[in-house]
């Protein structure tokens, strides 16, 4: 930070009165009352559709991110939140002993077998990162550190790995490096003999490489400095310049997405392309160095596709004729024509397949139903099924691991509300589970303590809305004297399964009833249940939160003056809607990385993400979806209302949502809003969407919003 920031700042906080600035003993006496920032207002007219808006602190956004009075402004900001949160210093730092002290220092992660190794990752004592390691069989013998990120990450205010990838020939380490907490990685190679790094350094890509087999040519992805969109798919060849790579493939659609894999048996490197409503995937033979990228099957709107290989034989998940997808199969010799594809498991309009995993014989795949998820082992010989069976009866759970098709058990996750993170391989033949690790939570948890539930809300039209709950037996009377957490998201299909957490344990342990409404937007009634949350639905997913809120406290599970909310990025979005509409049903909300400056974002495509983001609230350049995301744009609807006590979090360097929406927001908000209740805005001038980097600096954030809640607990 430049001198003269600093001297704006200083100055800043002598008009606002900020007392976290203040030196003397006259402005010490103001520190219970400190003034909250005031933003300047400079008009800006935007005319879309023949309608005009004004936006008064449009002159907030500076890409660059080193404009003085913007720095100052945030740093007022700052030091204004940390002023009004004086008080809870003593209980944030409570929260912050309880959770850290639950952490095990000294913890290992279940080693993953590729090829000769086994992969895994230690942490140590107060360490921030992890140290990667590698081992010639399961139990750890012969290990060799691979990369040391607490040495890396030293010189850097934040340091993030992306992507580690080790040659076909396990003799080279590839990995992605952030130093700055906008996604934009540089490439390093490491020699895992000698431990010297390269002369390579692949520069603005998306941190992932997949190898070639000749153990010299990888291919990455390059990175839109503007729009952070990867867009181009490069082939480089191990010392040689990045300026003389070859251009493999780009993405001339601004709507989807690019990434990569490797399929297990090495042959094939998929491209994966990924829109709203579309997905589909290109191939490159992994053996052959000028390959080109071959197209799956020609690229169709609506058509989502995804692929894995065994043997001769493509297997596919797709929505083609199923809207909550199916499994097919085609020949390798047939390849490029929909009409050859076979069915596996048909189609099932109650029932949506998320995912499968091949292994030589046999065949895994998840599905949900109800909401609830089951997985099915079939053996591809006799076509004998089996299913897996888990104490809870909601729970998340996914496939990890299993990188070759000869592994004799699948390898998954699973994790409830009770259930800390568990890890377990299951024997493909008998189904037997054995226990790999059991996430140790120290300080006497007992999961006995615990409860969990899943009830059914009806919406105001009718729909049934899944809530997931989780409160401490003890602490727990359904009469409506419990504080009450609630969480949602509800954007982009995604489906929040009930999984544990450490840090909840300090509200739990407090009184407070955590519930999930599984709004409309996700995926967890399937896929109608996202489609009926999204573009000119959109509204569903606000009203299902808020006709869940009304429920839970008709029925005792919360008090109705002590409702707390939160939600992050597209659930800031969520949290910003619902305090317009219904703001007289929360004490506090908590918005972290909130997207809620919906219209000017969407029709802005030099924003990082704005074009892939058309099929999910549709295209404002069209005046319907103009008109329908103005009616629910969180800084469009803001008015002069009574709104509850709110905390807003960002990043300086958010990729995903620019810090200036939360900032303007927050401006007008203070302009608007007619009640006392507190406003508090915090922006992590070193970080992005993701946080701050490191273990044990994550938990300040979590420590603050608990803190912000449970000082405003109505007694």
């Amino acid at each position: 930070m430049t001198l003269s920031t600093n001297k704006l700042i200083l100055s800043l906080c002598a008009t606002l009165l900020v007392a976290a600035c203040s030196h003397n003993g006259e402005s010490a006496k103001k520190i219970d009352t400190p003034t909250a920032p005031v933003a300047k207002k400079i008009p800006y007219k935007m005319t879309v559709h023949q309608d005009t808006r004004i936006d008064n602190y449009y002159w907030m956004r500076d890409d660059t991110r080193t404009n003085v009075e913007i720095l100052a402004h945030l740093e007022a900001e700052n030091n204004y939140t940390k002023a009004r949160l004086v008080r809870t210093e003593g209980l944030q730092a409570e929260l912050f002993k309880e959770i850290k002290g639950r952490i095990e220092k000294d913890d290992n992660s279940v080693p993953i077998k590729q090829g000769n190794f086994f992969y895994s990752y230690q942490m140590h004592g107060d360490s921030e990162h992890p140290i990667y390691i590698r081992a010639t069989d399961f139990n750890g013998s012969n290990s060799q550190v691979l990369l040391d990120i607490n040495e890396l990450a030293k010189k850097h205010d934040y340091y993030q790995i992306h992507g580690l990838k080790v040659s076909p020939n396990e003799k080279l380490l590839a990995y992605g490096e952030d130093t700055i907490s906008r996604r934009i990685y540089d490439i390093r190679f490491k020699d895992l003999k000698t431990g010297e790094l390269l002369s390579d350094t692949l520069a603005g890509t998306s941190g992932r490489i997949e190898w070639g087999n000749d153990n010299k040519t990888v291919y990455y992805i390059k990175k839109d400095p503007q729009t952070l969109l990867g867009y181009q798919i490069y082939r480089h060849v191990l010392g040689t310049k990045q300026i003389d790579d070859q251009l493999v493939y780009e993405e001339t659609d601004k709507t989807y997405y690019i990434s990569m894999s490797k399929e297990k048996d090495g042959s094939n490197i998929y491209i994966w392309h990924s829109s709203t409503e579309a997905k589909d995937v290109s191939l490159i033979d992994a053996n052959n160095n000028k390959s080109a990228a071959t197209a799956f099957i020609p690229r169709e709107k609506n058509i989502e596709y995804a692929i894995a290989k065994l043997n001769d034989w493509y297997y596919i998940k797709t929505n083609w004729q199923a809207t909550n997808f199916r499994l097919m199969k085609v020949h390798a010799s047939k390849l490029g024509n929909k009409k050859h594809w076979q069915n596996v498991i048909a189609a099932n309009d109650n029932i949506k397949l998320d995912d499968f995993e091949l292994f030589n014989d046999h065949l895994v795949y998840q599905q949900r139903e109800n909401g609830l998820t089951t997985v099915t082992v079939q053996q591809l010989s006799t076509g004998k099924k089996q299913q897996l069976s888990f104490n809870d009866s909601a729970f998340k759970l996914y496939f990890y691991g299993n990188n070759e098709l000869d592994n004799t058990a699948l390898r998954l996750y699973y994790s409830s509300f009770t259930t800390p993170s568990t890890n377990y391989d299951i024997d493909l033949n008998t189904l037997a589970k054995t226990q790999l690790k059991q996430t140790k939570i120290l300080g006497g948890f007992d999961s006995n303590n615990y409860a969990s539930e899943r009830i059914a809300i009806t919406a105001r039209d009718g729909k049934k809305i899944p809530v997931s709950l989780v409160y401490r037996k003890d602490k727990f009377k359904k009469d409506g004297t419990n504080p009450l957490y609630q969480y949602g998201y509800g954007s982009y299909g995604n489906t929040i399964d009930p999984s544990f957490s450490n840090s909840r344990l300090s509200l739990l342990d407090r009184g407070f009833v955590y519930a999930v409404a599984h709004v409309r937007g996700s995926q967890m009634l399937g896929r109608p249940w996202y489609e009926n949350g999204k573009k000119l639905d959109k509204m569903n997913t606000f009203t299902d939160f808020i006709d869940v809120t009304h429920a839970l406290l008709a029925q005792g599970y919360g008090d109705k003056n002590n409702v707390f909310a939160a939600g992050g990025s597209a659930g800031g979005l969520l949290i910003g809607a619902v305090i317009n509409m219904a703001p007289e049903l929360y004490n506090s909300v908590a918005a972290a990385v909130p997207f809620v400056d919906v219209v000017t974002t969407m029709l802005d495509e030099s924003i990082p993400l704005t074009t892939n983001e058309f099929d999910e609230w549709g295209n404002p350049k069209e005046k319907v979806f103009y008109d329908y995301m103005l009616a629910y744009s969180p800084y469009d609807q803001v008015i002069a209302q009574d709104y509850p006590n709110i905390l807003v979090t960002t990043g300086l360097h958010d990729s995903q949502v620019q810090y200036f929406e939360p900032m303007k927001w927050v401006a007008k908000l203070r302009e608007f809003k007619t009640d006392d209740n507190v406003l508090l805005f915090k922006t992590d001038m070193e970080s992005g969407h993701g946080g701050a980097s490191g273990r044990f600096k994550r938990i300040n954030k979590t420590s603050l919003q608990y803190a912000f809640f449970i000082d405003l607990i109505v007694k």
